[in-house]
């Protein structure tokens, strides 16, 4: 029983030691494609350091659809740069799935990758600062905006107080039948 342990313990060591070393390996498999293709809205770009000039040509990257299967069947275009790195770039791309390929000029391929246009966002409208009412918000029936002067507010309270008083007189009154 303690040898079965024992096992179990440096089986378990040995595999803590070989992930990492596993995990490192990956990423140079990764990077062996030669390419980066990036998008933004409907443009595909594609960047490689992988090819070298040959009679004043870099080479060529195509950018294919689902339903095309060659290099020759994609839009192509030429890459331009520098040695240290060449690009091209396709605009006008509607949505869906594409694989942008890149043929180096001396016939050999820097690299083939998949990429995903999606459909633009539309941008959020940002709220912009307008100016508040000088006065505050106008209440009122209607939405009135017109501001009373201090006879008509004088006039108004003295009418609201007669009828009060008229109210108030005509229930006295009626409580009461026999005076008049």
């Amino acid at each position: 029983m303690r040898t079965s342990r024992s096992l179990v313990r440096s089986g378990l060591t040995v595999t803590a030691a070989a992930l990492p070393l596993a995990l490192a390996v990956q990423p140079a498999v990764a990077r062996t494609s030669g390419i980066s293709v990036s998008t933004t809205g409907s443009t595909v770009s594609v960047v490689t350091s992988a090819c070298t000039q040959i009679n004043g040509s870099w080479g060529t990257a195509a950018l294919l659809n689902s339903g095309q299967a060659s290099f020759a069947q994609g839009r192509q275009v030429a890459l331009s740069g520098t040695a240290a790195s060449q690009s091209a770039a396709w605009s006008g791309v509607s949505p869906g799935t594409y694989t942008v390929v890149v043929m180096c000029s001396n016939g050999s391929t820097a690299g083939t990758q998949s990429v995903i246009v999606s459909t633009p966002v539309a941008p959020t409208p940002t709220p912009t600062p307008t100016a508040s009412p000088s006065r505050g918000v106008m209440g009122g029936l209607g939405g009135a905006a017109r501001d009373y002067g201090p006879v008509a507010m004088g006039v108004g309270g003295a009418l609201v107080g007669a009828g009060v008083i008229a109210a108030a007189w005509f229930l006295r009154r009626r409580s009461k039948p026999y005076r008049l």
